[in-house]
């Protein structure tokens, strides 16, 4: 089976080079050429346009940033699904809302396509172990086909039903990331203020009930050592957030705590924050106290 690739950036990068890994001829296309020179030289095969590469592709997968990026890419005159000459199955596994996955699972059908939204939570370190958790919507028949492919990038592989399904599941994910990853600094921050060591506090809270995979990530990773190169940067974060609100607010729920967490992370972008990584959350509520949360020098 052969499978084209577009978007490698964080993610993207590593999903194409663990199928490389796999034994598939793959073929990539990114807008941004130099992001291409380390997969071509294991070995991956360069597309000159988004029609070369679907037309040389059984599979074609795609892991872009934005919804806006994934409806411009599939979409229209220009997209994957007109310049496709033969029926061909898609795997998206960017994050984007349910009405998106929706409406690009019925324009595939019109065309002929499959189309399956299979977003992954999991981060970088998940790519490269396989252990990325993919939540996937649409057909059924379509996910079955495509499950050893799946199954190459993530170690927990789940078919949700309907189109859609995999975003809201993912959206929902991604909601707990933005309420944990505040909740921590919030206390982190709080701790630092009344004068307790920032790595004993993290130390107790690490080993107790208020533990969580958030606050382990981002103190142990990111802010205990004040560095913030993004693994998964703030901006991306916060749209997800959007979108998750969005739906949740679609069944009814009100003054969420999404949308505590939407609040401050827009005003973190707002402080260009924005294309650091998702820890730093932390920061505005550090500058409000007048603290910073690090490891003291012994």
């Amino acid at each position: 089976m052969k499978i084209g690739y577009i978007g490698l950036g964080v993610m993207g990068s590593r999903m194409a080079m663990r199928l490389l890994d796999a034994g598939y001829t793959v073929t990539v296309y990114n807008r941004s050429p130099e992001k291409l020179r380390g997969i071509l030289e294991k070995g991956a095969n360069p597309a000159k346009d988004l029609s070369s590469l679907v037309n040389q592709s059984d599979v074609v997968c795609s892991c872009l940033s934005m919804p806006s990026d994934v409806e411009q890419v599939y979409l229209g005159q220009e997209g994957l699904f007109e310049r496709a000459e033969k029926p061909t199955l898609f795997i998206d596994l960017t994050t984007v809302g349910r009405e998106t996955s929706v409406k690009l699972a019925e324009a595939a059908k019109i065309k002929g396509h499959e189309y399956l939204d299979a977003p992954v939570s999991g981060g970088p370190e998940g790519v490269e172990q396989g252990t990325l958790t993919i939540m996937v919507g649409g057909d059924k028949g379509s996910f079955v086909k495509v499950l050893p492919i799946l199954n190459k990038l993530g170690g927990n592989v789940q078919y949700l039903g309907e189109s859609g399904n995999g975003s809201v599941a993912k959206l929902l994910n991604q909601i707990l990331v933005g309420v944990h990853s505040l909740a921590a600094s919030e206390v982190m921050v709080c701790g630092a203020s009344y004068g307790l060591n920032p790595e004993q506090l993290y130390d107790i809270l690490k080993t107790s009930y208020g533990e969580s995979r958030m606050l382990r990530r981002h103190m142990e990773n990111f802010v205990l050592d004040r560095n913030f190169a993004p693994g998964g940067a703030l901006k991306y974060l916060l749209k997800d957030i959007r979108l998750g609100n969005k739906i949740m607010q679609g069944t009814g729920l009100e003054d969420t705590l999404g949308e505590r967490a939407e609040q401050v992370l827009a005003y973190a972008q707002e402080q260009g924050l924005g294309d650091l990584d998702m820890s730093s959350i932390i920061i505005p509520l550090e500058k409000k106290v007048d603290t910073v949360v690090k490891r003291e020098v012994k």
